[in-house]
């Protein structure tokens, strides 16, 4: 457990570091308001630090920086809330303020203003899903007892599912459903198909198709679908902004990650809820060990649905970063939630 003393020290180091990115000493820490201690003693807590774990010491100076371990203490404990300024707040808001009615504008210009705002490479993962609706649906029964459902979308995606029919269902049943479905959601969101189902079909189907009941599960079966993520990325190359990588070969692996869609993908994760600090050794992919990546949800209807995310140097804005995230987070599910039950 550190000392008050010493949480003081690493702290004021830690964000000397943020803002500098030049090893710190003890002169400048003992020149800090609010510190109070001589530079010997703070010499002294440094030394203890780094044997600790907490601190570095790079072979080219006699200062120190923060390890993975100190900026983990740091984000675990130490962290002050950042308050946004007026330029910043009005970025935000502007998102929120302007009538975008695409799922796919509303998440690029997240990015966009997530990148802008905080001067780091923004990933944004936003469900598939969303981009589609229905154009039509077909069922193609293959014998008695298997069907092929057909879903067709307005951006020309089709998908086919194998699904079972109920015993003794009879094809003018299954022609009456599809009919029903046709005129009912035609142009209606894929994901809000299985909710409209039973919301508006339902009822028709209790009085026109006569085996209902099991004509519903057919449904459940045909609109059942996994959803896809999509990758908006917007200021890939600012890392190369940061002195820590300037060196072409440092960079050029990160690059070459924040093209690959999958890659990204699987470091993000499944939307779930609450904020993740990921720090520099923490990640597991050996291109980003000099990073770290600050993610959270954003939900629709209570729901996580997509993540929103910086990647930047170790040496990052934690504060400014998980605030102005926090805030994007909380806007575009109300945004969405808003929009999407309409």
């Amino acid at each position: 457990m550190l000392s008050d003393r010493q949480r003081l020290i690493l702290n004021a180091i830690v964000d000397n570091y943020i803002h500098s990115a030049e090893p710190v000493g003890s002169r400048t820490i003992s020149k800090k308001d609010g510190i109070g201690f001589s530079s010997a003693t703070i010499r002294n807590e440094m030394a203890d630090l780094e044997e600790l774990g907490y601190l570095e010491q790079p072979h080219t100076s006699a200062g120190r920086v923060p390890s993975t371990k100190g900026y983990r203490f740091y984000v675990d404990n130490l962290i002050q809330p950042h308050l946004l300024n007026d330029l910043e707040l009005g970025k935000l808001k502007q998102l929120f303020a302007e009538r975008i009615h695409h799922f796919e504008q509303v998440i690029e210009y997240t990015a966009q203003i997530l990148s802008h705002v905080t001067n780091y490479t923004a990933i944004v993962l936003g469900p598939e899903i969303f981009e589609h609706r229905l154009k039509h649906i077909q069922i193609v029964p293959l014998n008695e007892e298997q069907a092929v459902a057909i879903v067709v979308t307005n951006t020309g995606r089709v998908e086919n599912k194998l699904i079972d029919l109920p015993k003794g269902v009879r094809p003018q049943e299954i022609e009456k459903l599809v009919n029903i479905l046709n005129t009912k959601l035609s142009d209606v969101p894929l994901w809000q198909l299985r909710q409209r189902l039973y919301q508006e079909i339902a009822g028709e189907m209790r009085r026109h198709v006569e085996q209902y009941e099991e004509m519903l599960h057919i449904l459940e079966d045909s609109l059942t679908r996994e959803e896809k993520e999509r990758v908006y990325l917007r200021g890939a190359t600012k890392i190369m902004n940061q002195p820590e990588f300037r060196d072409v070969d440092k960079v050029k692996d990160i690059l070459e990650l924040l093209e690959r869609n999958d890659q990204l993908i699987h470091l993000f994760g499944a939307p779930a809820e609450g904020l993740t600090v990921r720090i520099g050794q923490e990640n597991q992919l050996d291109a980003i060990k000099q990073c770290s990546i600050i993610t959270t949800s954003y939900s629709l209807g209570g729901k996580p649905v997509g993540m929103v995310g910086i990647l930047g140097p170790t040496r990052m804005e934690y504060s400014k970063v998980i605030t102005v995230l926090n805030y994007l987070a909380e806007g575009l599910s109300q945004m969405l939630t808003s929009e999407f039950e309409k």
